[in-house]
């Protein structure tokens, strides 16, 4: 499956944004999916995570209740609703997409992940 993460782009400190995630070659239901990110001199880290049929959503401590992810089988799209973003958000956000039958136990582990599309970069100004 081909991966590409859109919506990124400059928003003040407190604003929200939308980014999504849009699958090819194969339908995104068969596929656990996540969110990473990477800023800048830092390593890649999880952000979000949701398994294919939609019933379970994990979340890093660092974004729990500020982000949400969702998807749309139907448009073979992934979102992640960003709200109340803060400067250390500020990262390049990609989406990866895995259909381990472990997800509920390794969701965080980048190396979870067989797909990874190009990312999109979030900047939060003050």
């Amino acid at each position: 499956v081909q991966l590409q993460a859109s919506g990124g782009g400059l928003v003040m400190a407190g604003d929200s944004l939308k980014v999504s995630c849009l699958a090819s070659g194969r339908a995104i239901r068969n596929y656990h999916m996540g969110w990473f990110r990477q800023a800048p001199g830092k390593g890649r880290e999880f952000v979000a995570g949701i398994r294919r049929s939609g019933d379970a959503t994990y979340y890093a401590d660092y974004v729990k209740g500020r982000f949400t992810i969702s998807r749309l089988n139907s448009e073979n799209t992934v979102y992640l609703q960003m709200n109340n973003l803060k400067l250390e958000d500020t990262a390049v956000y990609y989406c990866a997409a895995t259909s381990t039958a472990s997800y509920s136990s390794y969701y965080y582990n980048d190396g979870t992940y067989v797909s990874w599309g190009k990312g999109t970069l979030v900047t939060v100004s003050s």
